[in-house]
């Protein structure tokens, strides 16, 4: 009899899990496959994957200069480098630079190449779209700021916070200059006496003159309402809502899931929310590091949920989104030769919380089917790591751990090496999998309607 019973235990999750997926392929697959196909949407799509060497390129050095050789980095903490090489941290200013040359542009390039890639859909000029772009994004971008006399231009928008401006820059850029270039009343035509560049610039010259005139009409307007320009009013827009929680569950979730879905248009959302985290939860943060300091445990805190004890701790393994979890479930289920190498090519960098390679290469990014687990694994995660705290089974996380620390230890190194939260981390772990999991399935599925038409 009790066998009976588990066999039909088994067959109902069976079936919930196949009913999953069949709503999925109802409702989900085919408004993935217009998506992907829409020429916009597949722009920025491909605009981001083709920044993925660059970007892994300087994931793994990222990983070496944070992980190896900071004096904070998990690595150098576990095999106690700064004590065998004194002067390991000096050797960070040999690969700092890097980010100055990848991921702190990210915007630049991504201006460039979903510009570029909608005007080769239109089949116009994609060279000169793209560079038309890259002007047209620095016409709204933050204006300079005077320091003792001398002009500066700040760089904090250029690399992932600035990404969600430079994808609207380029879709609205290359839709001006393309429509206007194959119109023959607007276009000029030189001599064929005339060497091919310059005949080839005259002839987007007019398209180019507007989009400058365009944009430079809508940045006056816009420091009219906000003087720092259109990334700060973005984001400031962003955080005023958000800068009135206090430090319950419901701020961790909602903050959380504001900036994962925020990740998903293309703007940071870490970044956005970042100053709220801190305002909220510091002195939270910090009055239990000191309870920990004076008790020699984590029990008892004053403040068991905080965005360290219950996010940091269980919703963020791998990165945002916990795209360890994804990872894994590419692993098992993906038939897709691209994400499997893409996901053998992440997976380190993403045991140590380093997801830009996958966020890029998949991408996240206006991805229809990954946008839904990569917002819901998280809220779940925080659930599952809320109900240990508040049940008193775990302690609340605590203690300052490297953020390079893979995400299960994070919560074991947090509590002051509790082996119950250590099992809970990869209990959420395993959660995230299976969430990511139909997700991966449907992807599947996508990829084969669109490979057969």
């Amino acid at each position: 009899m009790g066998c009976i019973n588990i066999q039909n235990n088994r067959y109902k999750k069976m079936g919930l899990m196949a009913s999953f997926e069949r709503g999925m392929e109802r409702f989900l697959v085919p408004v993935a496959i217009k998506l992907n196909s829409q020429k916009h949407v597949a722009a920025v799509r491909d605009g981001f994957v083709f920044t993925f060497p660059i970007i892994m390129a300087s994931s793994l050095i990222i990983l070496i200069n944070f992980a190896i050789l900071s004096p904070d980095g998990f690595i150098a903490g576990l095999l106690h480098l700064n004590s065998i090489f004194p002067n390991l941290e000096k050797a960070q200013a040999i690969f700092t630079p890097v980010m100055n040359g990848s991921v702190n542009i990210m915007s630049i390039m991504i201006a460039f190449l979903v510009a570029r890639n909608m005007a080769i859909s239109y089949e116009q000029d994609d060279l000169l779209c793209g560079l038309t772009a890259i002007g047209a994004f620095f016409i709204v971008y933050t204006p300079y700021q005077m320091i003792d006399g001398q002009a500066f231009l700040t760089t904090k928008y250029l690399g992932a916070q600035g990404l969600f401006v430079a994808v609207i820059v380029a879709l609205i850029t290359s839709e001006i200059f393309c429509r206007l270039a194959r119109n023959p009343k607007i276009t000029i035509t030189m001599p064929a006496a005339v060497p091919p560049a310059v005949a080839r610039s005259f002839k987007v010259l007019l398209p180019i003159f507007f989009v400058m005139v365009f944009f430079s009409a809508l940045n006056y307007c816009l420091t009219l309402i906000s003087p720092a320009g259109l990334n700060d009013l973005i984001y400031t827009l962003i955080q005023t809502p958000l800068k009135h929680m206090g430090t319950n569950i419901f701020a961790v979730i909602i903050l959380g899931a504001v900036g994962n879905f925020l990740w998903v248009l293309g703007i940071h959302g870490p970044n956005t929310t970042s100053a709220i985290r801190e305002t909220v939860f510091s002195e939270a943060n910090l009055e239990n590091l000191s309870w920990a300091a004076q008790h020699g445990t984590t029990w008892g805190a004053p403040y068991p949920i905080t965005w360290t004890s219950i996010n940091d701790a269980f919703a963020n393994c791998g990165g945002s989104g916990m795209t360890l979890g994804l990872l894994l479930a590419i692993f098992i289920a993906s038939k897709r030769a691209e994400y499997r190498d893409l996901a053998k090519m992440s997976f380190i960098p993403g045991i140590f919380n380093i997801n830009e390679p996958i966020m890029f290469g998949l991408p996240i990014v206006l991805n229809p089917i990954m946008m839904v687990p990569f917002i819901m694994v998280p809220i779940v995660n925080c659930a599952i790591g809320y109900f240990f705290i508040s049940m008193e089974i775990i302690p609340p996380v605590a203690y300052a751990v490297p953020w390079t620390t893979p995400g299960p230890l994070i919560a074991f190194l947090g509590t002051g090496g509790n082996w119950l939260a250590l099992l809970v981390g990869f209990l959420c772990l395993g959660v995230a999998t299976m969430i990511y999991l139909p997700f991966v399935i449907a992807a599947n599925k996508v990829n084969n309607m669109t490979t057969n038409g």
